[in-house]
Order: C-alpha cells, then sequence, then structure tokens
C-alpha cells in the first residue's frame, strides 16, 4: 500500500550572500519524500507576492501539488537569511512575522492529516499562537506524529517544547539540541544512549533519531541504539542536510525497512545533500549512491 505523509510549516526563501535558494524544513522534508516516491502533502502559506508566486512556480517544477498552501494577503512570503562559518556549517536570521506564522485550520488539511499515515511536524512554525493552534488540532488527528525539534533561537521555550515533544511517536533531534534538552528537563544521562533513553521514557517516545553531524547518527527503538558512523563528503553547506535525514527515514520506517537499512539510507541522502548546494539539489537514488561511492 502507497504510504502517504503531510508535513506542517515552513515555506521560505533561504538568502545567501550570492543568491536564494527555495527551502523551509517543512517544505523540504516533504519534497526529499516525494522525491523518494512517497504520496507526501504540504500545508503552510505564502505572501500574496512575487516571492510567493516564485515558490510555487519552484513545487510546480518539481511536479509537488500546492493544494495544501495557502495565500495570506496581510503577511509577507518568508525569507531567511543563511550565515555560513569556516567549516560551512549554517545559521539562520528568520524574519517576523510571516505567512506562515499565520497558518489556518480548515476542512482541507483536516482532511488530508487524517487520510496520512504521519504528520510531520516542528516546533519553529509554532512561534505564533495561530500556526500553533492549527498544528496542535491537525496533531489530534493524526495516525503517527513526527517530531522535528527545529530549535530556532529565540523561538522555542521549555512550556511549549514539552507539549510537543508529549505528542511525538517519533523525534528528530541534532547533537546541539539534545545538549539543550538534557539540560533544559534535567536529565541526567551521560552519553547519548542514556540521555535518549532517558527522554524517550519522559516524553513516552517509541523512536528517536539523533544526528551528529560529520559524526553520522544513531536511532534509539525499544530501548535498542542503532548507531552509524556516516559518510564522509566535502561539505558545500548543511542546509536541508538533516531534513533529507529525516525524511529518507521516514520513507523507510514507513516501508517497514530493518532499522539499520533505514538508517544506512538516511545517512547517505543527508550526506549527499550536505555535499551540495542549498537544500534541496537535485537527485535519485542512483545519483548519490554514485556521489558517495
Amino acid at each position: 500500500m502507497q504510504n502517504k505523509v503531510i508535513t506542517i510549516g515552513e515555506i521560505l526563501w533561504d538568502v545567501f550572500p550570492e543568491e536564494k535558494k527555495a527551502g523551509g524544513s517543512s517544505m523540504n522534508v516533504a519534497l526529499n519524500l516525494h522525491k523518494q516516491s512517497v504520496e507526501s502533502g504540504f500545508i503552510s502559506a505564502i505572501g500574496d507576492d512575487n516571492n510567493g508566486k516564485e515558490l510555487l512556480d519552484f513545487l510546480a517544477s518539481n511536479h509537488f501539488s500546492a493544494d495544501l498552501i495557502q495565500v495570506n494577503p496581510a503577511l509577507p512570503t518568508s525569507t531567511v537569511v543563511v550565515h555560513l562559518d569556516e567549516n560551512h556549517q549554517a545559521t539562520y536570521t528568520i524574519k517576523q512575522p510571516v505567512a506562515w506564522d499565520d497558518i489556518q485550520l480548515d476542512d482541507k488539511n483536516i482532511e488530508a492529516v487524517k487520510q496520512a499515515d504521519a504528520l510531520v511536524y516542528c516546533s519553529l512554525t509554532c512561534r505564533e499562537e495561530k500556526s500553533r493552534k492549527t498544528i496542535l488540532s491537525l496533531l489530534e488527528n493524526a495516525k503517527t506524529k513526527i517530531f522535528d525539534i527545529n530549535l530556532r533561537p529565540p523561538f522555542y521555550e521549555k512550556e511549549l517544547l514539552a507539549e510537543l515533544l508529549a505528542h511525538a511517536d517519533v523525534l528528530k533531534i541534532n547533537e546541539d539540541e539534545i545538549v539543550w534538552v538534557r539540560n533544559t528537563f534535567d536529565l541526567t544521562g551521560n552519553t547519548d544512549e542514556q540521555i535518549l533513553k532517558q527522554l524517550s521514557a519522559r516524553f513516552n517516545i517509541e523512536i528517536i533519531c539523533l544526528t551528529l553531524g560529520d559524526k553520522g547518527a544513531c536511532v534509539l527503538k525499544d530501548g535498542k541504539l542503532f548507531k552509524h558512523a556516516g559518510y564522509k563528503v566535502q561539505v558545500v553547506d548543511t542546509v536541508g542536510a538533516g531534513d533529507a535525514f529525516l525524511a529518507t527515514f521516514i520513507a523507510g520506517y514507513l516501508q517497514g525497512y530493518p532499522m539499520e537499512t533505514a538508517l544506512d539510507n538516511a545517512c547517505k541522502v543527508g550526506a549527499f545533500v550536505a555535499s551540495q548546494s542549498g537544500a534541496n539539489p537535485e537527485y535519485n537514488k542512483k545519483i548519490y549512491h554514485m556521489a558517495l561511492g
């Protein structure tokens, strides 16, 4: 049976020093799922402006439906200034408010979530009340809830994160975010495995994916830790690499792959995206296997 995944969250332009590229973690996950032949829908909002029209054109060029994307006449399409350090690691300046801060709950997106196998959500989209309420309402209709924690300072706080974690069946978190979570929720583990087990028990999360940059990734499932050393590539920028990892892991998980296989595939695609410019390079399975040898 064909799996279907709905993502909800940001659609935007990543503004680099020389150019802008379509992005937003939630859109990136949806597009990566689409590239991997998983039926996916994307709930978000753009402004009634040229940036928004260009994003719709971008989605059309990727043969991706914009049926669940709302047009907000009062707020602009999101833009994010990307800063790359000497190691090509990205940080972001995220403007506020923008159209995806005001995603409306409607019958169309409720039905889409009800019909899907999973809903993917993140903390950044919850920074304003309207989108936060929409996401919390949609979570009540979701079969499997996948939380990309996606901490972007200063747009998060403990009480909201606790509520979002409590909904999650699957959590994706990175090496910096796990430090914040450990300290904020007073977890006492000294190793990644100990911290993940405590986090899983605290919030009743079935699966946790921890990405570790160039050190690979690990997954905790049913109390067992699966590790992967990752793939070594020449990093161009890290924008979208975690989103590609998550989408690939979701595809493998929903298709019932062994955890080792799902993790290996996720590391491959995440590494490939890090070796390319921007969050959404063109690829298919043959391309990234060739690129990684």
